[in-house]
């Protein structure tokens, strides 16, 4: 920021700069930022709270200093009831002025915890994040992923009320702070496609594209780019995954938009994509838990593969695949040697009522029923 007088560079307002843009990839994201947001402010805690609309608790919540046992409560009663939220995109508005436009009858239990805290003295501000795309019948709509990241800034009501100054100086940091957010998102769908996706698609064999909640892909592998350069079947289109064929496409935008009944146990889809000159394709859409931003609200990472390739099967990546624990994995990836359930159980070393137990849990995982439905289920992942 620069002084109107003096025409310098302000040191403090650089180093906030410096510790919003650095701690987003640190090992406690945003704490370091906040205790800096707080001190720059002149503010008793600085807070962030990132959610999605309609949970009952936040995917992040952070006060650094903040009493433990206020957060306790925050995060579990009064969170799903603060009534100080929807405020206009980016713009810095007061807990006070905002409450005041109320109804004074209205969330009495919310105001009164607020006022025993001390600390409703607050300035907050809203950033909103999602993409609209197309329906099925081409009209506009907002992806059910939304999310926003709510930044506050708060003293004790035994100080001093803040400032128009001091609200026009948070005011100032709003384009830095939706910049900064839209790269953490960035940061944890990397993670996912270079941790544990990414394992899995290599331990099988299979093409990986990671889209975000408007079905925008995000990243790739190196076999998922090769197969989008054959452009039969499906594509890309700038960002864009487009499916030659029409129910596809109409797939995809359910799987980002949330729609109930699509997918099976634990969100799994798949469906099979006709490539008559190149061969046929089996995708598998898993959901992706981005649980910093927003519990995987319509990010999904699609696996493709042929349904005839040969692969060693990795139990490893079947765990991450299917949402198997580590001894479900290891008994499918038995069985899919072609080895019958008596068989795996000696390999296993396990006893033969274990290993019943643990395929039964395996069938409600991945919605098959029978153990040649299993094995058919990881032939057409690849492995």
């Amino acid at each position: 920021m620069l002084r109107p007088m003096a025409g310098q560079i302000d040191p403090a307002f650089s180093d906030l700069l410096a510790r919003l843009y650095a701690g987003i990839g640190e090992a406690q994201p945003w704490r370091r930022f906040l205790e800096a947001l707080a001190g720059w402010m002149d503010a008793s805690f600085a807070t962030l709270i990132i959610t999605a609309p309609g949970k009952r608790q936040p995917a992040t919540f952070l006060t650094p200093g903040s009493s433990p046992a206020f957060d306790a409560a925050y995060t579990e009663t009064l969170f799903a009831n603060d009534p100080f939220r929807g405020l206009p995109d980016g713009v810095v508005t007061s807990y006070a002025e905002f409450m005041a436009g109320l109804p004074e009858t209205d969330f009495a239990e919310y105001r009164a915890a607020m006022a025993q805290s001390g600390f409703d003295e607050v300035l907050g501000m809203d950033l909103n994040f999602g993409s609209v795309f197309a329906d099925t019948r081409g009209a506009a709509r907002q992806a059910e992923g939304r999310w926003e990241a709510r930044f506050r800034v708060s003293r004790h009501n035994s100080l001093a009320p803040f400032t128009r100054g001091e609200r026009a100086r948070f005011q100032a940091l709003a384009p830095h702070l939706r910049i900064a957010v839209g790269l953490f998102e960035k940061l944890q769908f990397a993670g996912a496609e270079h941790g544990v996706f990414h394992a899995t698609a290599q331990g099988l064999g299979l093409a990986l594209v990671v889209l975000d909640r408007a079905g925008r892909i995000v990243s790739t592998n190196a076999l998922a780019e090769s197969l989008l350069a054959e452009d039969e079947g499906l594509r890309r289109r700038g960002e864009e995954l487009v499916f030659a064929e029409p129910a596809h496409q109409r797939l995809l935008a359910d799987l980002m938009g949330g729609r109930r009944g699509v997918g099976g146990p634990g969100g799994l889809c798949r469906f099979r994509i006709a490539r008559p000159e190149r061969g046929d394709l089996v995708a598998t859409a898993r959901p992706l838990d981005l649980s910093a931003i927003h519990d995987g609200a319509g990010a999904l990472a699609l696996f493709l593969a042929r349904p005839v390739a040969e692969a060693h099967t990795d139990a490893l990546a079947l765990r991450d695949l299917l949402g198997l624990t580590a001894a479900e994995a290891r008994l499918a990836a038995v069985l899919a040697e072609g080895h019958s359930l008596v068989e795996a159980a000696r390999r296993m070393g396990i006893a033969h009522n274990t290993a019943k137990v643990q395929l039964r849990s395996v069938f409600a995982k991945t919605g098959v029923h029978r153990q040649a439905q299993l094995v058919a289920l990881i032939a057409s992942l690849g492995g």
